[in-house]
């Protein structure tokens, strides 16, 4: 994914449960989070709106994927194979992987599952490219930081989101995973209880 922006955030809920037998990954990506990255020394701070992954969720033809680090080769659910659903809300995307039959017996996959149970796995980057200020002329912005007008903040209101991966190391201090045993009342909505690991 050449000139693709990866970025980790912070996961809410982040959950794996067994659903007819079949391993599902349950997680919620928060808007509105200040992530800081740092790379050869220059800080950068960015936080990504609301809705700004809007275009991809809502073009149903458009293959979205989870993977194990941003590895193509590593994937755990797609959209277009009909193993990943996204709900886009004001306050986060939430997504559910359900691991395809047989999948679960890939390495990586297996993998996952226990790096997850473990809590090795914290957090979510996704993969999204910011699109060109002639096509989407708003898309991003910079304002000054509260309190500290000399630090900029890149505010991401419109992206193109390619894929969601799980990742080791998160960007930000309050990233939650959690991993569930079996849920035998299936009726009942998930109960999102979060865990600093």
């Amino acid at each position: 994914m050449t000139g693709a922006i990866s970025h980790v955030y912070p996961v809410e809920g982040l959950e794996v449960r067994q659903q007819g037998g079949r391993p599902t990954i349950f997680g919620r990506f928060p808007y509105n989070s200040l992530a800081t990255m740092s790379d050869r020394g220059t800080v950068r701070k960015e936080t990504i709106k609301p809705g700004a992954f809007g275009f991809a969720i809502g073009d149903l033809t458009r293959d979205i994927h989870l993977l194990l680090g941003h590895d193509f080769n590593r994937p755990l659910a797609s959209r277009k194979a009909g193993s990943l659903t996204l709900q886009d809300t004001d306050d986060f995307l939430e997504f559910v992987a359900s691991i395809p039959e047989g999948a679960d017996r890939a390495s990586h996959v297996t993998d996952a599952l226990a790096m997850l149970g473990a809590g090795l796995i914290a957090g979510v980057s996704p993969g999204f490219r910011v699109p060109p200020s002639d096509v989407v002329p708003d898309a991003e912005k910079l304002v000054p930081e509260p309190g500290n007008p000399r630090v900029m903040i890149r505010q991401l209101f419109k992206l193109v989101l390619f894929e969601l991966s799980l990742v080791t190391r998160p960007a930000y201090e309050q990233s939650r995973a959690e991993l569930r045993a079996l849920d035998t009342n299936p009726t009942r909505p998930p109960a999102w209880r979060n865990y600093i690991w």
